[in-house]
């Protein structure tokens, strides 16, 4: 698995470590961030497969660095920590972190962690694309729903007519449904506000 990999850690001997442990597990693609610079736009500019953070000691301030990573520049994030607590691990997945694990883990490991974070961030993507188009669509559904019982209403016209209203108008302007039916919400509130 050829992955570019940026681990991020405060600790020069301990980075090492984790370096010969990715190296022998067949990753050798590895960058560092500069210690002054933004992660946010270093993910951007070197554009890492997987982001490592290592840290013996987890804290908040790396909590808001992988919150702000997984909004701005999404990636699939692993966290090494020498420390086990169990809220501490709950708060670093919901920030983003797709695998949390103590330190010192075998080449072998490093393989089936370095997978799984990339698969769980793969099928979490996916999952959100469909939430998105599924909210789109309801929301779709929602606007041309109101505005068939506008024209419903202002027309004396059944469903269907309106509907078919809807979709001529969008036809002959070359436009979709929704957009015709957002226009006539706006109109008819535009038309209530001038009253």
């Amino acid at each position: 698995m050829s992955l570019r990999i940026l681990l991020v850690d405060s600790d020069p001997e301990r980075a090492r470590a984790l370096e010969k442990t990715l190296a022998d597990a067949g990753f050798t693609q590895l960058s560092h961030p500069d210690a002054d610079g933004d992660l946010v736009d270093t993910v951007r500019r070197l554009a890492p497969d997987l982001v490592i953070f290592d840290m013996a000691l987890p804290d908040r301030d790396a909590l808001e660095g992988v919150r702000a990573l997984s909004s701005a520049a999404p990636r699939p994030i692993v966290m090494f920590s020498d420390k086990d607590d169990p809220a501490f691990v709950g708060d670093a997945i919901a920030a983003g972190v797709c695998s949390y694990n103590l330190s010192g883990v075998s080449d072998r490991d490093m393989k089936a962690i370095v997978a799984s974070a990339v698969a769980l961030f793969q099928r979490y993507a996916r999952v959100e694309t469909e939430l998105a188009a599924a909210t789109a669509q309801l929301e779709e559904r929602r606007v041309i729903e109101r505005a068939k019982a506008l024209l419903m209403a202002e027309r004396k016209v059944t469903e269907p007519q309106a509907y078919r209203w809807l979709r001529s108008k969008a036809m002959n302007d070359n436009r979709r449904i929704a957009e015709v039916a957002a226009d006539v919400i706006k109109d008819h509130d535009a038309d209530g506000l001038l009253k």
